[in-house]
C-alpha cells in the first residue's frame, strides 16, 4: 500500500507540531536534561520498568524511543486525545517541562536486545505485510522510529497487537490519523502476524 499525499501531509504536519512542543517548555533556556527526567521517571517504573525497559508485555518499553514521540504521546494523554485508565491521570499532572524531561531521559536509554522469537511461519509473512503497508516510510528502514513516530522493533508483541487492533477499531487516539487509516486493511490474522514479526526484529542503532 502506498501512502497517499494527504496522509503524508498530515504526518509532516504532526511532526512539525511535535518538534514545536518539544522546544516550547525551554524557549530561551537550556534544553531539558536526562537527569531531571531520571528523577521524574521513578513514578513510571512500576509499569514501564527501570530505565524504560518494561518486563510486562502489556506495557511498552520506552527506552530508545524518539524524544518527539514520547513528548507527543504524553501530550495526547494529558489533553485527552488518547485515553487510558493508568496513563490519563498520570499525564494530567505533567507540565510541558515535565514531558520534555521525561522524553530526554527515556530517549537516551539504550533499548534492550530483542528477546522475542518470531514464529518461523510469520517471518516472511510479517516482512511482506510490512512492505505492503509501507511501514518503513514512517517508522524508518530499521523500524526503530523517528521524530514523533515510535520504535516498533523489539517492542512487546502483546502491546503491539493491542495497539494495531485499537487503530483498526478507530479507538486509538493519534495526532494525524495515519495509523487509523493504514490499519483498516488489516485482518485480525494480519495483526497477529505483524505483531509477532515486529516484536522479533533486532534493536539496532538509530539511523
Amino acid at each position: 500500500m502506498t501512502m497517499s499525499r494527504s496522509l503524508l501531509s498530515r504526518r509532516a504536519g504532526a511532526a512539525a507540531w511535535a518538534a514545536a512542543l518539544l522546544l516550547s517548555a525551554h524557549a530561551g533556556q537550556a534544553v531539558a536534561g536526562a537527569e531531571e527526567g531520571r528523577a521524574k521517571a521513578q513514578a513510571c517504573v512500576a509499569c514501564h520498568g527501570e530505565n524504560g525497559n518494561s518486563t510486562n508485555p502489556a506495557f511498552p518499553s520506552l527506552s530508545g524511543q524518539p524524544k518527539q514521540f514520547i513528548v507527543s504521546a504524553l501530550y495526547q494523554f494529558r489533553e485527552g486525545k488518547r485515553q487510558n485508565e493508568i496513563m490519563s491521570p498520570m499525564a494530567a499532572k505533567l507540565s510541558n517541562a515535565d514531558m520534555n524531561d521525561l522524553a530526554a531521559f527515556y530517549s537516551a536509554q539504550p533499548a534492550p536486545a530483542t528477546q522475542h522469537k518470531t514464529a518461523p511461519a510469520n517471518v516472511e509473512k510479517g516482512r511482506q505485510l510490512s512492505v505492503q503497508n509501507n511501514c518503513v516510510a514512517c517508522h524508518a528502514a530499521n523500524l526503530m522510529g523517528q521524530q514523533h513516530i515510535p520504535r516498533l522493533a523489539g517492542q512487546h508483541k502483546d502491546y503491539l497487537r493491542a495497539q494495531l487492533a485499537s487503530f483498526k477499531a478507530s479507538t486509538r487516539g493519534e495526532m494525524d490519523g495515519v495509523m487509523t487509516s493504514a490499519a483498516q486493511a488489516l485482518t485480525p490474522d494480519d495483526i497477529d502476524v505483524l505483531a509477532d514479526y515486529l516484536a522479533g526484529l533486532p534493536v539496532t542503532a538509530a539511523k
